[in-house]
């Protein structure tokens, strides 16, 4: 690389770092492949085809990297992660349990994502079936029944908690219209930060936050952050998706050496194409980055992602439930 490239680079990433407050970890040294990654994100940045904002973590050390990763976005479907955080507080609390069924209300319709819409207004649905179509086919309509058995104002104090700065719920998901842009709102950071409690079932409860991963595993919508990794590896993620912005958050299980958590979230597109093209980009920056920290923590004494009891093991099954029918292939969401 030139010296001008380099000179460019560097600008960039000392930009992002005065704008952005920076979490402990970041303070710290970053690691050769970690560093290395940062600079290749700075460089993809540049040519970005939209807004774009990354934050990538390793689960076993807590050192993280990124660029614009504490600004805020548009959030849309991956919001859903946080109704689901919300429904498990609250489940664990004994308001309610998973059988709990739920009845369909004409108010509760929305048709950008999924087909529970079609279904009749007087129905009922169990809590474990609504989260299930929430997240794994993004259905908005089963999402704005869980928002409102929890609460809007519950799920945004619990963000609020948890320490998330950015991440708001402002309205039930209506896709019509633009206003969506502005009442559904995350940063990369948030997400990771909720992402990493969960994966070191620390968040809410070992139980709760196993079920989660449990459910984020069984996501429809692979072509973001999945589609460039290897046969085999195993992710729990959540995507979210309007006109013109593509986001996808996840956990990775890059074998029994490597853990982490990415969130990328892009807004401005020029065309989802060029989106689903950068994300995918950056999901294999990552992958080869924090396989290469695995090693750089062997070497220094780090533990390795396979020491923390949660690094993929499946959740248990819950008594009672029936198992849950796969649904139909979707079509593109609008959320």
């Amino acid at each position: 690389m030139d010296a001008a490239r380099r000179s460019v680079i560097a600008a960039a990433v000392l930009s992002f770092a005065l704008v952005l407050p920076l979490a402990p970890a970041r303070a710290s040294a970053i690691p050769g492949p970690l560093a290395d990654l940062q600079e290749r994100l700075a460089s993809l940045t540049l040519r970005a085809p939209g807004r774009v904002a990354i934050d990538v973590e390793d689960v076993a050390t807590g050192i993280s990297t990124g660029v614009n990763a504490g600004t805020e976005m548009p959030a849309a479907s991956t919001i859903k992660v946080p109704v689901m955080v919300e429904v498990f507080k609250q489940l664990a609390a004994g308001r309610f349990d998973l059988n709990t069924r739920l009845t369909l209300k004409r108010a509760d319709r929305d048709s950008g994502s999924g087909d529970l819409y079609r279904g009749a207004v007087g129905s009922t649905y169990p809590v474990s079936r609504l989260l299930a179509l929430m997240i794994d086919v993004s259905d908005n309509t089963a999402t704005n029944m869980l928002i409102r058995l929890v609460g809007r104002t519950s799920i945004n104090a619990t963000m609020e908690e948890l320490g998330l700065e950015h991440t708001r719920l402002a309205d039930f998901i209506r896709s019509r219209g633009n206003g969506i842009r502005w009442t559904l709102r995350s940063s990369p950071a948030d997400m990771v930060h909720l992402l990493d409690s969960m994966a070191k079932d620390q968040l809410i409860d070992e139980w709760s936050s196993r079920e989660m991963v449990a459910i984020l595993r069984g996501q429809r919508h692979n072509g973001l952050l999945p589609q460039p990794l290897p046969p085999g590896t195993s992710i729990a993620h959540k995507t979210g998706t309007l006109h013109d912005t593509l986001n996808d958050v996840g956990i990775v299980y890059a074998g029994e050496s490597s853990r982490y958590i990415i969130a990328v979230m892009t807004t401005n597109l020029r065309t989802l194409d060029a989106g689903r093209r950068f994300i995918r980009g950056v999901s294999r920056l990552a992958y080869d980055a924090l396989d290469r920290l695995a090693s750089w923590r062997d070497a220094n004494g780090f533990p390795s992602a396979s020491s923390n009891a949660a690094s993929g093991r499946a959740a248990q099954t819950i008594p009672g439930l029936d198992p849950l029918p796969a649904p139909a292939p979707q079509p593109s969401p609008q959320l």
